[in-house]
């Protein structure tokens, strides 16, 4: 029989919750705080978590990273009145499998569990993917180095900067730092500093005081507090504001974090991973990143380089994908054909890990025979010629101070050159609009009509 855990603080709504699970035939223990329920996890095993976002003691964010250090392979499902949607995306970036928002509806909350527990059920213990499914662990070379790499910074309490292609794993490198390290039970925070806005940025990392400005209305931790004693990862550190730059170059230094609109300081203990897409060295250059704090967060520095320079590793890494594309879609393909195996090869990977992992998964999907064919695989990887190859090989070198005019390619040609500038700026979109002459928002449309993974 299933084991549950339900963590709510309403001691009603965790009654009726636990009385529908039970009558639909699972075992379920009781929490009514996040110290209380991760005494639990460490004292039994449970199938499934469903837990508040807001608890006394700790938020839904904290408690989750916690939750994936003591029982990594343990599906969580968060619920919440607050219907935040940038929180449901951390939530799930972080490993939630789900997102609930109360009052919750018993027949979307029991097919939720039930597919949960399916999932969890249906894979194998000894190979189950990580909370960041898009990076494997190569054979090659430069995949060697980057694991010496992770093992000789982990134990370590050094500031890391991750540097790499969008689609590399550099969350992934960051996670597994922290979970190497001597602060492995306590919080792992991850926050996309290209998400924020000026306005933003400060609250989300230091916090803010009820009454700090309009719609403060109590006290709200930021992600500094909220990894205390843990790591936090700053994903596309390049995109933070230089005002907030000054503020984290203090906490860094300081350690310690004022909240907007207070007075006083706040001791914080928090190790800090940070990574970027772009070239912060040329970011420093022209005055849109602090030379100071570059240095703060370089002690150590890690390169993932993108897949195409780890050519002998792609098809270890589809099989890999292979494998949990035929967990996901309960699918039995045993692998890939000659021709196939020479197309994944031959293609240049601009998306990287994340890319072939999407690649992998549509192939399985379309798979009616044991095996992955040229059939099944989208025409931009079968038609691929190599840039060398190509008549428009200028395409291949966009340098910054070309700005080539958009809306005068054709649209046989857009998505290869939309590609090429991606590739060319390291998959930094502003960049790339830039170059391109458009905005960010007709970009990302650009994205999605061609179905680039950026």
């Amino acid at each position: 029989m299933p084991h549950i855990l339900v963590i709510d603080d309403d001691p009603a709504f965790c009654l009726m919750l636990s009385a529908f699970l039970k009558r639909q035939q699972y075992q379920v223990q009781e929490a009514h705080s996040a110290e209380e329920g991760l005494k639990l996890l460490r004292e039994h095993t449970f199938d499934l978590v469903l837990t508040d976002f807001r608890l006394p003691d700790k938020d839904g964010l904290e408690l989750l990273s916690m939750i994936k250090v003591i029982s990594p392979a343990t599906p969580v499902i968060l619920m919440t009145t607050y219907a935040d949607i940038k929180t449901a995306v951390r939530a799930i970036k972080m490993g939630a499998l789900e997102y609930l928002t109360k009052p919750i509806n018993p027949d979307e909350t029991l097919l939720l569990v039930q597919n949960a527990l399916k999932k969890k059920a249906y894979a194998q213990p000894e190979q189950q993917p990580s909370a960041n499914a898009e990076y494997v662990h190569g054979q090659s070379p430069e995949s060697a180095q980057i694991e010496e790499f992770i093992q000789l910074v982990a134990p370590t309490n050094l500031s890391v900067i991750i540097e790499g292609e969008s689609g590399t794993g550099k969350e992934y490198v960051a996670r597994t730092i922290h979970e190497n390290s001597k602060r492995r039970h306590k919080p792992f925070a991850a926050i996309d500093c290209g998400t924020l806005s000026r306005e933003l940025a400060g609250s989300e990392l230091f916090g803010y005081v009820k009454g700090a400005f309009t719609g403060a209305l109590a006290d709200q931790k930021g992600q500094f507090e909220a990894a205390d004693g843990g790591t936090l990862f700053l994903d596309e550190i390049g995109n933070l504001p230089y005002e907030v730059q000054v503020k984290l170059l203090r906490a860094l230094q300081e350690r310690k974090i004022r909240k907007i609109g207070s007075t006083t300081d706040m001791d914080v203990n928090v190790r800090v991973i940070a990574a970027t897409n772009e070239d912060l060295a040329l970011a420093i250059s022209k005055g849109q990143f602090r030379e100071d704090l570059y240095h703060r967060l370089n002690e150590f520095k890690i390169n993932i380089p993108p897949l195409r320079a780890r050519n002998g590793d792609v098809l270890l890494f589809a099989r890999h994908f292979l494998y949990h594309a035929n967990q996901e879609l309960e699918k039995n393909i045993i692998g890939f054909d000659t021709a196939a195996e020479e197309v994944l090869l031959n293609y240049s990977w601009p998306g990287n890990l994340r890319e072939l992992k999407n690649v992998i998964k549509r192939a399985v999907l379309l798979t009616k025979a044991d095996v992955i064919t040229t059939q099944v695989l989208p025409p931009e990887v079968v038609n691929y010629v190599p840039v060398a190859k190509a008549a428009d090989a200028s395409i291949n070198v966009l340098p910054d101070h070309v700005e080539t005019d958009l809306k005068s390619i054709t649209e046989r040609n857009e998505r290869e050159l939309i590609l090429k500038t991606l590739e060319q700026v390291r998959y930094n979109k502003s960049k790339a609009a830039r170059l391109l002459k458009i905005d960010r928002k007709t970009l990302y449309n650009k994205l999605k009509i061609y179905d680039i993974d950026a």
